[in-house]
């Protein structure tokens, strides 16, 4: 079995919490604008409640507070989900958000979905992978289509998402409060 056909995407659960913990304390990060500093906040979060942090990862009804922005302004919380890319071990992060009965997001949302390697393991399919099981999930949401972003100097995520039909069809620079990155959207239709 190649390596590419032997991960799977799991619901987050305290079991495999510690290979969760493990990627963030060697520096990796599911946030790729916050970083360091998003990492160090979920290990505060899990150590203060593991439970309650695993259980926050998937939150398909908004119940979850609003999301806080690098500049502390916050907005709603849209319907989404985390799971985790395991191939016998924590492997990364890929999310999905949602506004219910529409395929289009507010402003302040650059994308339906967002993944993360970690370091050790990319450059193997798996963001790809990844990716392509997680369409079908927005499918059944009722989306016609999913729009992803990344910054234009990110070559390896281009090529997975233009490896599952994301079409470019945005150029744009992203609002400072996210990076302030040229950056690049792309749609993928369902």
């Amino acid at each position: 079995m190649s390596r590419l056909n032997s991960i799977e995407l799991i619901w987050p659960a305290v079991e495999y919490l510690p290979g969760y913990v493990a990627a963030l304390k060697r520096g990796w990060s599911p946030d790729n604008i916050r970083g360091e500093e998003a990492a160090r906040e979920q290990l505060e979060a899990i150590a203060k409640d593991p439970g309650g942090f695993v259980a926050g990862l998937v939150d398909r009804e908004a119940k979850q507070p609003p999301i806080r922005r690098p500049d502390g302004s916050s907005f709603p919380r849209l319907p989404g989900f985390i799971r985790w890319i395991w191939d016998g071990e924590f492997c990364g992060s890929i999310g999905f958000r949602w506004q219910p009965g529409t395929s289009e997001l507010p402003p302040y949302v650059l994308g339906h979905i967002g993944y993360a390697v970690v370091p050790w393991k990319r450059n193997l399919g798996y963001a790809t992978q990844a990716l392509r099981e997680t369409l079908p999930l927005a499918r059944a949401e009722g989306l016609d289509w999913v729009d992803l972003t990344t910054d234009e100097t990110n070559s390896a995520s281009i090529r997975v998402i233009e490896a599952n039909g994301g079409k470019r069809v945005e150029h744009f620079m992203k609002p400072a409060v996210y990076g302030g990155q040229a950056s690049l959207r792309y749609r993928i239709t369902l």
